[in-house]
């Protein structure tokens, strides 16, 4: 299957990034390695994680998602077969991006994951407070230990990012190679005015996360009593008004032109708005075959016009 480069490194990658935060939340351990099974028997090889997840679920140390990913790559013994990525600095416990606890973080991943270096090493979520120099400077160590292969950001303002260029630069340090902003039909105005210029100028790949709205571009909520009981419900609600359904609509109308699935479009609509690998979680295997039929679906000119038409009210303010 047609695999894609991630501009500035030597890592190829199938252009659908498995999103692995269901692991240990909706998807227990046996659940999570026959998702992980079918990704890799189905073309898929790269692995979005973050030391993180999933915290949110009651009593999860929010570490889970990496174990369970290293139990599979001792017990499938493919470690040279998949591109890992993981993430520092959005664990409840430890929010910032102190180098010291970087230190740490990055040995804690590594054990958690049954390996020796992952290939992308993110910076999660700016804390704006520690300076970004610190930042560049542990982040380029950790690199130059073999550690990780490459650095990349997420939820990093445009100026920030602008920052650590200027640092990196001007002491030779390694530069990030990738921004994982949120982005789908339905939440675009803050990558499309603000990071994409960046990504664009300094060829960087984007991996979007909720490239799916946590759902809510499957097409499966369409009324409230569908939210009802859903795991991902509260998440959702935000995007259940008339500017989110009329995007489902439209959505619903081109994937029934195509006899794909909703989510199958959404993501192509993704890739042909410049994404390098839509991020996409799957609770089962069944699931994923709707995600990974993404990259070869080609939306037309006037198909992927009517998506942004569609969701225009999403691209020029925060919906109501």
């Amino acid at each position: 299957m047609t695999q894609v480069q991630i501009p500035g490194t030597d890592l190829s990658i199938f252009p659908i990034n498995l999103g692995t935060n269901t692991f240990g939340w909706t998807a227990d351990e046996a659940q999570s390695h026959a998702v992980l099974d079918a990704f890799v028997a189905g073309g898929g090889n790269f692995l979005d994680t973050a030391e993180s997840y999933p915290a949110w679920v009651p009593g999860n140390t929010g570490r889970e998602s990496e174990t369970i990913i290293g139990t599979w790559l001792a017990s499938r013994d493919n470690r040279d077969e998949v591109v890992i990525a993981t993430k520092v600095g959005d664990h409840p416990d430890h929010k910032t991006q102190d180098p010291d606890y970087i230190r740490t973080a990055i040995d804690a991943s590594l054990e958690r994951l049954q390996t020796d270096h992952v290939d992308l090493y993110y910076a999660h979520r700016d804390d704006e407070v520690t300076p970004i120099a610190e930042v560049a400077r542990v982040f380029d160590e950790i690199v130059r230990s073999g550690k990780a292969k490459y650095v990349a950001v997420s939820n990093y303002s445009a100026a920030r990012l602008a920052g650590w260029f200027a640092v990196a630069e001007d002491e030779g340090l390694v530069k990030p190679v990738a921004i994982q902003p949120q982005y789908s039909l339905v939440y675009r105005r803050e990558f499309e005015t603000d990071l994409r210029p960046v990504a664009e100028r300094r060829d960087l790949a984007v991996f979007s996360y909720f490239s799916l709205a946590a759902g809510f571009l499957t097409g499966k909520y369409r009324t409230e009593v569908d939210l009802e009981g859903a795991d991902r419900g509260g998440m959702v609600q935000g995007y259940f008004n008339a500017e989110g359904l009329k995007v489902i609509d439209d959505l619903v109308a081109i994937a029934d032109s195509h006899d794909v699935a909703p989510a199958t479009v959404a993501l192509s609509w993704l890739l042909a708005k410049g994404v390098t690998a839509p991020i996409a979680s799957a609770r089962t295997p069944e699931q994923l075959e709707t995600l990974m039929a993404a990259p070869g679906l080609e939306l037309s000119a006037d198909e992927v016009d009517r998506l942004d038409r569609a969701s225009t009210p999403f691209a020029e303010e925060e919906p109501s």
